[in-house]
C-alpha cells in the first residue's frame, strides 16, 4: 500500500505516536518492547488460579477496566446503526469501547432498545493508531494508485489546492469542482462542512444513496416519497414479516434483536433469498428465488391475492391509483379536461383523474395534482363521498374523439397479474408453487403484516420494477399506515431527522447538485459506446432538462471537463461501479483529486493530495438514523493524531486560505453565476463561511460543535416550534434523547409511547400522497414506461453485456459482516475473523466441475477485467453464482483491481424521466431522492483455477 518514500515520510510522525505508544504499554505492566501476545519466560503452571510467580499479567486484565477519562462517540460509517459508544483514555491513549447502553425506554411493549453495537465498532479504537493512518499532509510523487508520497506542511497543501480552486472559478469553471461524500446522517456537521464551501464557490454536490444502489427508485415512482421507514422496534409489532433480500443478521446487527425477538410475540418470520443466508436460518420459511427473478415472484404473490379475493377493497379504492380510468387508444389516464360536462374545481383539469362510482357517474378523483398547489398540500383530502368501481372496462364520449374505450387501472392489474400463473413463476424463479402461494396467503391473512427490504433487490437494472412488485403486496392487503405494518427499506443511513437544521447549515446559498450515476456515465463516455436506444433516451433526458450534468453545457455547444474533485466521508473509487472505466476515462481529467481521510483507503491511494481528517473519536459531530429516533453526538476523546484536523477545520481553514489568496490578486473579481442570482465572491468566503446566516452572526460557526449546536437549533425535531423543549448537544453527551417531534419530510408524527410509523398521515388522515394521482401509484402514463411496457410492475429479463454461455456464473457483491463498506476492510481483527482475504463463495458444484478446491487461487474474469481471489466452498449458496462481499480495498488485490473492476456502467434510462413530463411535481431530480441507480449486479463471470497462486497449489 506504501513505498517507502511515504513509509518514511510517516515515520517521524509515527515515533511520536510510538513514544506514548510504549509509555502507555509501560503503564499497563507489560514491558516495552515486547508484545501483547508474546510474554516469553514464564512458566507453566499446573494450576492457573494457584499461587506462583508472575501474577502481574492479569493486571493487563484488570487494569482494561481503569481509565483516566471517557467520552461519548459513535462511528461515521454508512450503515444505519448509530449506535452510541462510551470510549476509554488511559495514558493520553483510547484504552477501549463499551456499547453506551443508556438509551431512555419510549415503547414498553417490545424489547429494550439497549445496548446497540457490533464487532466493528468495538474495535474502531484499533484504526485511531493505525499503520494505515493518515497522520500529515501527502503529495502524490509518482503515478496516481502508485503509492508515492512525500509530506508537505498544511499550508503547502492547502495554498496548492487554493490555487486551483481560485483558477477554475476565475475560468467561470466552477462548476467543474465536484463534491463527493454519503450520507448526512451519520455525522451531518462533517457531511456539511465540504458542501458548505463547494455551494459557496459554486460548484457541485454529488448525489451518493442512488449511486450506491442503495435507494429502492419503485418507491417515489409509487409512494411519491423516499424510504420513509418504521424505526425498527417497530418490527416487533408485526404478527407476519418477509425479510426481502435484507440479511437482517449480517447488515443490521443492532437491530437484529428486534426480528429475533418478535418469535416470543407470535410473529411468523419469512426469508426471501438467494443462498441460505445467516437471516434465512431464523426464519420459519425461506424462499431462495433465482438472482434477479424478485418481480416474478412478487407478481406471483400478487395474483395468489387477488385471484383468492384477499385484497383490501377499501384501501385500494381510497389510497391508490386501481379506480382511476385509463384511455386504451394512448395509455394515458383519462383527464377531466377531456370529459365534457365533468365539474371540476381545479387550475388544472388536465391533471385531474377520473373514476366510475357505483352508479355509473364519472367522478373526479380527489386529491389529483391539479387540485393541489404543488406536490404536497395538506389543505385537500383524497377521502372519497362516494363508492368508486375497482373494475371498469367500458366506452365514453371525450372531448377529442367521439368513443374511446377506457378501463381501470385496476383491470389493466388484473390482465398483468394474469401472465404469472404458478407455473410461469416456478420457471422463472424456481420457487415452489405451493410454498409462494402459502406464504402470499399467510401475509394476506396477517393482521399486521409487514415486508423488511433490502440491497438484494436494488441491485438489479429493474430495481425498479423489483421495488414496484414488492411494494404492491402491501398496497394490496392494506398493510401501510398502521403499527406492525408496512414496507421498511433500511440500506445506509439514508434518512436524517434534523433536516431542516442540517439543510440550512450545508446550503447557505442556493447550490447545483448532480446525479453520480450519470455524472460518472457521461464522463467516463460511455454513451459514445452505448446502444442507440440508451444514448437517444439519456440525450434527451439531458437536453430536456430532466437530469443535469455539470460542468454545464456552454452557449457555444461545448461542455468543459470536470477539473477539481473533493473527497471525503466516502470512498467514491472503490466503490465505482465500472471503475475501469473511471480510471482509464473520468480520472485523467481531473486535474486535482484532493481525499481527506483519516486512513489510506483506495480514493487516498488515488488522490493528488491527501490531507489528514480527524477519526471519530476525535471530533465533535450528531448521529442519527431512521432505525431509530434518538439523537446522539460525537465527542472527542482525545486530540486528532499527528496533524490531524476535524473536517470542518479542514475546509474552513481552506476557505480562508482561498480568501487570503484571492485578496493578494489583482484578477479577483465576484463572478455572476450563470444559474442562481448570485455572485461568488472568493474574497468573502472565509467570513461567509463561518457566518451564521439565519442571525447574520459574524464568525458563529467556527468550530464543529458550533455547527452541531446550529443543526439542533435549527431542526423542529430537536427545537419544536409549538414547545419550550429543546435537545441541546450537552443533553445528548449526558445520555441519546428521543426527538421531540417531526418536521413535514415525515409522513407520521411521533406518538409517545411508540415507534416511529411512516404514512399515516396519508392512509389515517387523508392527505393526498405526494404523486401525481394523489394516490399510490402504480400506473406511471409517462411516454418511456408505455414504449418500454413499463406503466406497471412486470418482470423483465436483464440487459446483460456477457454472454451466458461464455460466463455461466451470476456475479453478485453483497454486503457482508465483517465491514461497513470499505471501512473495516483492511482491519487486523475483522481479517482475523474471515479469511484475511478477498474471497469468492462458490457452490460445490460449480468448484467441482473447474477444478476448484476450497483455499484455491483462483481468477475470476469476463470480458471487462479480472481479478485473483481466494476460492472459499459455500454450500448454502445457489450454484451458477460468483459471490463476493463487496468493498476489499483496491490495494488487497495483485494489480490493484477489485471486486468492481468486472462491473460496467449500466445506467437505466427510465430512472431518468421527469413526472408528469412538463412540472415534474411527483418525479424530479432531487438529490438521493430520484435519479438514475448504479448497478452492481447484472453481470456474468467464469471462475478458472490459478495453479501457483499465493493460495493455490505451489
Amino acid at each position: 500500500m506504501q513505498d517507502n518514500n511515504q513509509t518514511f515520510e510517516q515515520d517521524d510522525a509515527s515515533e511520536v505516536a510510538e513514544t506514548s505508544r510504549r509509555g502507555f504499554l509501560k503503564g499497563i505492566g507489560v514491558v516495552a518492547g515486547g508484545s501483547f501476545l508474546q510474554m516469553d519466560g514464564l512458566d507453566i503452571v499446573d494450576d492457573p488460579i494457584g499461587s506462583y510467580d508472575y501474577r502481574e499479567w492479569e493486571d493487563l486484565y484488570r487494569e482494561q477496566w481503569d481509565w483516566d477519562s471517557k467520552a461519548r462517540s459513535t462511528h461515521s460509517v454508512n450503515c444505519t446503526g448509530s449506535c452510541s459508544w462510551e470510549v476509554y483514555v488511559r495514558n493520553g491513549q483510547i484504552w477501549r469501547e463499551d456499547q453506551a447502553a443508556d438509551y431512555p425506554v419510549f415503547d414498553e411493549d417490545s424489547p429494550n432498545p439497549n445496548p446497540r453495537g457490533c464487532q466493528k465498532g468495538a474495535c474502531y479504537s484499533d484504526y485511531v493508531n493505525a499503520d494505515q493512518r493518515v497522520l500529515h499532509p501527502l503529495r502524490r510523487t509518482g503515478e496516481r494508485g502508485e503509492g508515492k508520497w512525500e509530506r508537505i506542511s498544511w499550508d503547502e497543501a492547502l495554498t496548492e489546492i487554493a490555487e486551483e480552486v481560485i483558477d477554475t472559478v476565475q475560468d467561470e469553471e466552477y462548476d467543474a469542482i465536484s463534491a463527493f461524500t454519503p450520507i448526512p446522517a451519520m455525522s451531518p456537521v462533517s457531511y456539511a462542512s465540504g458542501t458548505r464551501l463547494t455551494r459557496l464557490l459554486g460548484g457541485v454536490a454529488h448525489s451518493f444513496y442512488d449511486w450506491y444502489s442503495d435507494l429502492p427508485p419503485g418507491q417515489p415512482i409509487t409512494w411519491g416519497t423516499q424510504t420513509d421507514n418504521a424505526e425498527s422496534a417497530d418490527w416487533y409489532h408485526a404478527d407476519y414479516i418477509i425479510a426481502w433480500g435484507s440479511n437482517i443478521n449480517v447488515t443490521r446487527i443492532p437491530d437484529a434483536k428486534y426480528f429475533l425477538d418478535a418469535a416470543y410475540n407470535g410473529t411468523k418470520r419469512v426469508g426471501v433469498f438467494t443462498d441460505y443466508s445467516q437471516t434465512a436460518i431464523h426464519c420459519d420459511d425461506w424462499l431462495s428465488p433465482d438472482a434477479g427473478s424478485d418481480p416474478a415472484l412478487a407478481l406471483g404473490m400478487a395474483q395468489t391475492i387477488v385471484s383468492e379475493d384477499m385484497y383490501d377493497e377499501a384501501h385500494l379504492k381510497e389510497q391508490t391509483d386501481m379506480p382511476l380510468l385509463v384511455r386504451e387508444d394512448t395509455g394515458k389516464f383519462l383527464r377531466a379536461s377531456e370529459v365534457p360536462g365533468l365539474d371540476v374545481d381545479a387550475d388544472r383539469p388536465d391533471h385531474v383523474f377520473v373514476m366510475r362510482d357505483e352508479e355509473g357517474d364519472l367522478r373526479v378523483a380527489p386529491g389529483s395534482l391539479g387540485m393541489r398547489d404543488g406536490q404536497h398540500d395538506d389543505s385537500v383530502s383524497i377521502e372519497l363521498g362516494f363508492d368508486p368501481r375497482l373494475a371498469v372496462e367500458e366506452t365514453i364520449s371525450t372531448a377529442d374523439a367521439d368513443e374511446v374505450r377506457v378501463r381501470s387501472v385496476w383491470n389493466r392489474l388484473l390482465d398483468e397479474l394474469s401472465n404469472y400463473t404458478p407455473d410461469v413463476v416456478h420457471e422463472i424463479t424456481a420457487v415452489g408453487s405451493e410454498t409462494y402461494q402459502e406464504v402470499a396467503r399467510e401475509f394476506a391473512q396477517a393482521d399486521r403484516a409487514k415486508v423488511i427490504h433490502g440491497k438484494g433487490v436494488n441491485d438489479w437494472y429493474h430495481n425498479d420494477l423489483g421495488n414496484r412488485a414488492i411494494q404492491l403486496l402491501v398496497t394490496l392487503t392494506g398493510n401501510l399506515g398502521r403499527k406492525g405494518t408496512g414496507l421498511d427499506h433500511y440500506v445506509g443511513q439514508e434518512k436524517i431527522w434534523t433536516y431542516e437544521g442540517w439543510s440550512k447549515l450545508n446550503s447557505p446559498v442556493p447550490g447545483r447538485n448532480v446525479p453520480t450515476t450519470l455524472w460518472t456515465y457521461y464522463h467516463c463516455d460511455v454513451l459514445a459506446n452505448a446502444d442507440p436506444e440508451t444514448r437517444q433516451r439519456v440525450q434527451e433526458a439531458i437536453d430536456n432538462d430532466w437530469m443535469p450534468v455539470y460542468p454545464a453545457e456552454r452557449e457555444d455547444g461545448t461542455r468543459p471537463d470536470p477539473r477539481v474533485m473533493f473527497i471525503w466521508r466516502g470512498n467514491y473509487f472503490n466503490q465505482a461501479k465500472g471503475n475501469v472505466a473511471v480510471e482509464e476515462q473520468l480520472w485523467p481529467k481531473l486535474d486535482l483529486v484532493v481525499d481527506i481521510n483519516f486512513r489510506m483507503d483506495s480514493s487516498a491511494l488515488y488522490s493528488d493530495i491527501v490531507l489528514p481528517t480527524a477519526s471519530h473519536y476525535e471530533k465533535h459531530d450528531l448521529s442519527m438514523t431512521d432505525m431509530h429516533s434518538y439523537v446522539h453526538p460525537f465527542t472527542p476523546a482525545v486530540e486528532p493524531l499527528g496533524e490531524a484536523k476535524t473536517d470542518w477545520q479542514i475546509f474552513r481553514e481552506l476557505a480562508a486560505k482561498i480568501q487570503e489568496l484571492a485578496s493578494e490578486r489583482d484578477d479577483v473579481e465576484p463572478i455572476a453565476d450563470r444559474q442562481f442570482d448570485r455572485e461568488i465572491d472568493l474574497e468573502s468566503v472565509h467570513d461567509d463561511y463561518v457566518r451564521n446566516w439565519e442571525t447574520d452572526e459574524a464568525n458563529a460557526l467556527e468550530d464543529d460543535k458550533a455547527a452541531a449546536e446550529y443543526i439542533l437549533e435549527n431542526s423542529e425535531e430537536t427545537n419544536p416550534s409549538e414547545s419550550d423543549e429543546q435537545i441541546t448537544f450537552d443533553s445528548i453527551d449526558e445520555q441519546p434523547q428521543r426527538v421531540a417531534a417531526v418536521g413535514d419530510h415525515w409522513t407520521s408524527d411521533l406518538v409517545e409511547g411508540e415507534p416511529y410509523t411512516p404514512w399515516q398521515r396519508y392512509v389515517q388522515d387523508k392527505n393526498p400522497w405526494p404523486t401525481f394521482t394523489g394516490r399510490q401509484q402504480y400506473y406511471i402514463d409517462h411516454d418511456w414506461y408505455l414504449e418500454l411496457g413499463e406503466e406497471l410492475p412486470t418482470h423483465k429479463d436483464p440487459p446483460t453485456l456477457q454472454d451466458k454461455s461464455e460466463y455461466p456464473l451470476n456475479y453478485t457483491t453483497p454486503h457482508g459482516r465483517w465491514s461497513i463498506h470499505s471501512t473495516w476492510r483492511d482491519n487486523e481483527k475483522m481479517l482475523r475473523l474471515q479469511r484475511g482475504e478477498p474471497v469468492v463463495h462458490l457452490n460445490p458444484d460449480d468448484m467441482e466441475a473447474r477444478g476448484i478446491e476450497d483455499g484455491d487461487t483462483v481468477r475470476i474474469y469476463n470480458d471487462l477485467g479480472s481479478i485473483e481471489v481466494q476460492a472459499k466452498r459455500y454450500p448454502s449458496g445457489e450454484p451458477g453464482t460468483a459471490r463476493m462481499y463487496f468493498a476489499w480495498e483496491r490495494f488487497q488485490f495483485p494489480e490493484r483491481g477489485n471486486f468492481n473492476s468486472l462491473v460496467p456502467l449500466y445506467m437505466k434510462p427510465t430512472q431518468l424521466i421527469q413526472y408528469p413530463e412538463d412540472t415534474g411535481e411527483h418525479l424530479e431530480f432531487r438529490p438521493n431522492y430520484w435519479g438514475p441507480t448504479g448497478v452492481n449486479s447484472d453481470v456474468r463471470v467464469d471462475v478458472e483455477h490459478v495453479a501457483d497462486g499465493p493460495g493455490g497449489d505451489n
